[in-house]
């Protein structure tokens, strides 16, 4: 097979996936590897960046035998883990800082007293959790790594174009860049205050560049050469473009490990807004040299498809992750059970490090169908709460929610969302859009696909989930539902903390 593709790296927490987007939208091909995770200690959450590397040569490879040479690479990746390496040997220092590790939680606490919340929030647009970043390099940096002309810190993305580049080119994009706590999103430069604060050098920092244009071409062992990499964007940031969110006030929420509301709010950098994050959405490379950037509200929910995993490598509830479906929908309700998963922490819009998961309202009665539908609404619940802050910040309602992710396949948790909020619940018909979003910001600056307008009348629906009406018993006992919830969620409050 041969024909004009671009081939999207999809790098994501579990595993990589590498997938061919046609320009002519025949069906995709893929090839996806998982990598291991490590859990040296209760808390800590770590990767090896070599494995992921490696799982990225194999999937490419793949991809490119099946279809031949793409036209451009784009790649999306979880955002805040980090990888320490040696620009000379290209070696990594240790293992990278996975985004869901909180081993940073009490220099949150000494930065937080010490004054420095509001120039955190003002410069970076985030909060002091350990979720970030900025203070993972800074235990990296106190703890081993040496902070010399040879040190290169990065993000997944920053990792992967160095590699693909045999090490010519060490960048990111504003996207990635903002989830650091390094980065000014309102001067678009790495914050030489933010660097002070936390102790990071800026010259071990990359290059930032537009999401869409040319980082480079492929020069490494394993690979086709010459192959442009053009577009570059973290997994929701890159999820908001791959579901065409382009007009101020479009918001999708992607179900993955975590589950991450984001809303488009244009292209002025807006005022911090209280329990949420604000972050670069993307910017494009005009081709004048003055790239447009566009600007979104974030809620950020640490665990929904991971207590999947977890009912099913933890408690053996289930068999296989498909499996939660069908359990959870044999139940017309949960029993009274409530699972608040907090397992690292709760995110927004509570920024909670030492939360830890809790399971309350267990009777005799309670069965593996009451614990498996308690996990499905926990993720309509927790994305309930990041969109009522959303809303209350931006001052708007929103008046759909466009869904993707692994979760979005379940008609049960669609139906249980729209009741929660209250609004149509928009399925695609193409749900990876992590990776589309990656392949649309490449193909754009290499000409597959010419402007927005042609990458919005690609998008289709696939299901469209309709609240129950507003005086309706169904919506009565949502409502309910969520008043019960948060008194769970107080319960699951600073556990952890000494």
């Amino acid at each position: 097979m041969s024909a004009d593709y671009v081939l999207a790296i999809d790098a994501g927490t579990t595993g990589v996936r590498s997938r061919a987007v046609f320009a002519d939208a025949r069906p995709s091909v893929a090839s996806y590897r998982e990598f291991t995770q490590h859990f040296p200690i209760p808390g800590r959450v770590e990767h090896d960046a070599l494995e992921i590397w490696a799982a990225v040569v194999a999937t490419m490879g793949e991809v490119i035998a099946a279809c031949g040479t793409p036209s451009a690479i784009g790649i999306t990746n979880q955002r805040e883990t980090v990888v320490a390496w040696s620009r000379s040997t290209g070696r990594p220092h240790g293992r990278a800082i996975v985004w869901q590790d909180r081993r940073t939680a009490d220099t949150c606490e000494r930065l937080t007293a010490e004054g420095h919340l509001p120039t955190v929030r003002r410069t970076t647009g985030l909060v002091l959790d350990p979720y970030f970043s900025g203070t993972k390099m800074a235990w990296m940096l106190a703890n081993g790594v040496t902070a010399d002309d040879d040190l290169a810190f990065g993000t997944i993305d920053t990792w992967l174009i160095w590699q693909l580049t045999g090490g010519r080119t060490f960048a990111t994009d504003p996207s990635n860049a903002s989830r650091t706590m390094l980065f000014d999103i309102g001067a678009l430069e790495w914050s030489s205050t933010m660097s002070e604060i936390l102790g990071v050098p800026r010259r071990a920092l990359p290059e930032v560049r537009p999401s869409s244009g040319r980082f480079g071409t492929t020069a490494c062992d394993g690979l086709p050469t010459g192959i442009p990499i053009s577009g570059v964007a973290g997994d929701q940031q890159s999820a908001l473009f791959g579901q065409a969110c382009f007009t101020t006030g479009m918001a999708k929420n992607t179900y993955g490990t975590g589950s991450f509301v984001l809303m488009n709010v244009g292209t002025s950098c807006p005022e911090p807004s209280e329990g949420l994050l604000t972050t670069v959405a993307w910017s494009l490379d005009q081709g004048d040299g003055s790239p447009t950037t566009t600007y979104a509200l974030e809620g950020a929910i640490f665990v929904t498809g991971a207590a999947v995993q977890w009912l099913r490598d933890g408690l053996g509830i289930i068999a296989s992750s498909a499996d939660i479906g069908p359990l959870a929908e044999s139940t017309p309700d949960s029993g009274g059970l409530f699972v608040v998963p907090a397992f690292t922490g709760l995110g927004s819009p509570w920024w909670d490090p030492y939360a830890r998961g809790t399971v309350v309202g267990i009777t005799r009665g309670t069965t593996r169908a009451h614990f498996a539908r308690a996990i499905v609404e926990a993720m309509a619940l927790q994305t309930r709460d990041a969109v009522e802050a959303m809303e209350r910040a931006g001052g708007v309602h929103l008046s759909e929610l466009r869904v993707d992710g692994g979760a979005s396949v379940m008609d049960l948790l669609m139906r249980i969302q729209a009741d929660q909020l209250g609004i149509p619940v928009r399925r695609p018909v193409d749900q990876e859009t992590t990776a589309l979003g990656a392949a649309f910001l490449a193909g754009l600056a290499e000409g597959v696909w010419p402007s927005l307008d042609s990458i919005s009348r690609r998008w289709q629906t696939d299901r469209l989930f309709v609240p129950s009406p507003e005086d309706s018993p169904d919506r009565r006992a949502a409502d309910e539902l969520h008043t019960t919830w948060l008194r769970a969620v107080e319960r699951s409050r600073n556990w952890a903390h000494d």
